[in-house]
């Protein structure tokens, strides 16, 4: 197999990376804005063949050799990004792009949708229902809703296609992602710093402070559901990729302190005006369509999940995955 992996040296990515060089998969194309990051610790003990700057894909396409399977992680994803030109280009141009290349040459193609697309849920979150109600509640949801649908639209299509809308994911090689980092990282920070996690006031009468509820899961978990549609080419469509389970942000904050093995001390703090007409407190992941195909591995508990995170990478000086 010979892969394209956008996003190889972010987050999910780099993550995704281990898993491909875990079952074989060496040949790996990393396309990437690493600048003055340090994401490219990320790849320091990871095989692959080539890192091409996001902004040169599209000029060195046509003299690479053709790939097998692209993997289009790469995106920006911030929630509170306010330039939609850039999201429009970065996001929804960019993989259209992409489409068609393996369109053309009749290629695997899985890529990052987002569970953003679904907005305040009041329509729910099943992968199983029509796509084009949904109102984001933000840019970037918006500019992943744009591309589903574009795609719902094609005639033409690559030897497979898979979107995953990813819920929220926690893990290691998140470090570099600053306010973007999961709850997780911010709050075992804070832990260290101050002896406690600082959560968000509710602002919604269904909800006490801390109980906003979010479907959290962890990337080894959203890394092998990538690697089962890498295995299963006959399987295309939208699929949820969370664990099915809502959890409050207090249970959490309690997970964290309780893999430290410390006493839990929350501080609730008022959410910035420009969140609040943007905050999802409810997410949860229908997980039946994915299940139908047939994909039975068991998803870490958030308990479980925080207790790998905090103690094999973070209280190991941020080892990366």
């Amino acid at each position: 197999m010979k892969v394209l992996l956008t996003g190889g040296a972010g987050f999910i990515g780099s993550c995704l990376l281990r898993i491909l060089n875990d079952i074989g998969i060496n040949d790996v194309v990393i396309v990437d804005n690493i600048a003055s990051t340090e994401k490219w610790k990320y790849l320091g003990d990871k095989k692959f063949s080539e890192y091409i700057n996001k902004d040169k894909l599209f000029e060195k396409l046509p003299d690479l050799e053709l790939f097998t399977n692209v993997i289009h992680i790469g995106a920006c994803s911030s929630t509170t990004e306010t330039n939609f030109d850039y999201l429009y280009t970065n996001n929804f141009e960019y993989s259209k792009k992409l489409w068609k290349y393996c369109v053309e040459h009749q290629i695997s193609f899985i890529y990052a949708s987002s569970a953003a697309t679904y907005g305040s849920g009041e329509r729910g979150f099943s992968d199983e229902n029509e796509i084009d109600e949904y109102l984001p509640l933000n840019g970037y949801g918006y500019s992943k809703q744009l591309f589903d649908l574009w795609v719902k639209e094609q005639i033409l299509l690559p030897k497979q296609y898979v979107g995953l809308k990813f819920f929220n994911v926690y893990g290691p090689n998140e470090y570099h992602k600053g306010s973007m980092a999961s709850v997780v990282y911010h709050g075992y920070k804070q832990v260290k710093e101050s002896g406690k996690i600082k959560l968000f006031k509710s602002y919604n009468l269904d909800y006490l402070d801390g109980g906003q509820l979010r479907d959290f899961i962890y990337v080894k978990d959203v890394c092998n559901v990538v690697k089962y549609f890498i295995n299963h080419p006959e399987i295309n469509g939208l699929f949820n990729v969370g664990t099915g389970h809502a959890e409050s942000f207090e249970t959490l904050a309690i997970s964290v302190f309780k893999a430290l093995e410390l006493p839990e001390k929350i501080e609730y703090i008022p959410m910035p005006d420009y969140l609040k007409e943007k905050y999802q407190y409810f997410t949860e992941a229908s997980m039946n369509k994915l299940r139908s195909t047939g994909y039975n591995d068991s998803f870490y508990s958030l308990e479980c999940g925080i207790k790998n995170y905090v103690c094999n990478y973070l209280e190991e000086g941020y080892k990366t995955y």
